[in-house]
């Protein structure tokens, strides 16, 4: 791996890890829509529910923040599920799968990612039995007393949203909630949840779900401290959301973690600090977030890309710029991120920068995810020699799209490899 050749870094980095899995969740939602049709923000309202539901029991601090990062990602699975199911069957119904018969390999799976994230607290098993009923009638059989609190509390959260979304009158939705609940309590949920939700939860607040209050109201209760990354810690969240980025489409299912991996091992070559080196790191494993919200008819099209398709294919670097946006103080890194599609004759996208505007991180990486798209294997194509990518690159150099600089250093640090 590429990575293993980086020098282990003494600096650390400061993130806000929070703002981080509410802008994935925002990424996770796209995909939720399209299977389910649940509308955009089913993560964040679920983590509102969820921090809502825990004044019940007092829940604070440490343990407040970990519950909403899990609320977040409950569903990080999904993409991964998708992939991994599709290779076995390319016809199955994953709207019917994904509610019915294999629930728990999305939990699994989820559970798996999140044991390298930074949490503060145990939250062990709480992904995995986010689906389970109360009367142990769910996917893994068990009941209430034998599910994390968190688990429960999520699972509550996770079925009110989708059911709230399915109502068309708002004014009948918290009727409906309240009779639902009732009807549920001790098998669907446990009487504690229940009584949770009734407690902190009015008609009148229920109705902020509608809108967009409850988004700033989430971000007002949650610590969100920010967290402080070491090398290790900064590659392990990185390639966590990679991750979840790559499993959407099979044509790019490392290109990601790969542009990660060569971005930082560039900028070390280059001669720049470890701190820097690890936002390289953070903003390759980022820079294609936005096309979450790219249909796969679009990103998997095997023929030329109509001009209308073109179009919404170019939007995913301005997703990428939105999404990114959500976090504290990742300017910088959403940046280098989102703008590996500008172009120095100002001809690129999303937004037309020109070389008086772009510094030299936005220049490499823009350089470093042509040549990791090159050189990768993909289902419809091998991936290019360094040499051919490197006169490639070259020429777009020539060209004025790229740093000629930059190609240079590109050609020098991956030759030997």
């Amino acid at each position: 791996m590429y990575y293993d050749r980086i020098i282990p870094m003494k600096e650390e980095l400061s993130i806000d890890i929070i703002g981080l899995a509410g802008a994935c969740s925002y990424a996770l939602d796209c995909i939720e829509a399209e299977l389910v049709n649940i509308k955009n923000k089913h993560g964040k309202r679920v983590a509102y529910i969820s921090i809502r539901m825990a004044e019940y029991w007092k829940i604070q601090g440490d343990e407040l923040q970990d519950l909403a990062m899990c609320a977040l990602l409950h569903d990080n699975a999904l993409t991964q599920y998708i992939s991994e199911e599709l290779k076995k069957d390319s016809v199955i119904d994953l709207k019917k799968d994904l509610s019915e018969e294999k629930t728990n390999l999305h939990c699994i799976y989820g559970e798996k990612n999140i044991t390298k994230l930074p949490f503060k607290t145990d939250v062990s098993n709480v992904i995995l039995y986010h689906h389970e009923h109360a009367d142990g009638t769910g996917p893994f059989q068990k009941k209430w007393n034998e599910i994390p609190l968190f688990a429960r509390i999520i699972h509550l959260a996770d079925i009110i949203d989708i059911i709230r979304n399915s109502i068309d009158s708002d004014d009948n939705s918290w009727d409906f909630m309240c009779q639902y609940l009732s009807q549920n309590k001790d098998s669907l949920f446990d009487s504690e949840c229940v009584n949770a939700f009734l407690h902190v939860f009015t008609k009148e607040s229920f109705m902020c779900l509608s809108d967009d209050s409850f988004e700033t109201k989430l971000w007002e209760a949650i610590p969100r401290e920010k967290l402080v990354f070491d090398w290790e810690m900064c590659k392990d969240v990185a390639d966590f959301f990679a991750k979840i980025v790559d499993y959407k489409s099979s044509f790019t299912s490392r290109h990601s973690i790969g542009v990660a991996e060569k971005v930082s091992m560039l900028a070390q070559y280059m001669g720049y600090d470890s701190i820097t080196v690890q936002k390289m790191y953070l903003a390759g494993a980022l820079h294609d977030i936005g096309k979450m919200a790219v249909g796969n008819e679009i990103l998997e099209k095997p023929d030329k890309l109509t001009d209308d398709e073109f179009s919404k294919m170019k939007n995913h670097a301005g997703y990428t710029y939105l999404i990114l946006s959500e976090v504290n103080d990742f300017e910088e890194i959403r940046d280098w991120a989102a703008f590996h599609h500008e172009k120095l004759n100002g001809k690129g996208y999303p937004f037309g920068k020109t070389a008086a505007e772009l510094n030299e991180p936005e220049r490499i990486m823009a350089c470093i995810d042509i040549y990791q798209a090159l050189t990768e294997d993909r289902p419809y194509k091998k991936g290019l020699s360094h040499e051919k990518t490197c006169e490639i690159l070259d020429d777009m150099a020539q060209k004025g799209f790229v740093d000629s600089d930059i190609s240079k250093k590109i050609r020098e640090c991956f030759g030997g490899i």
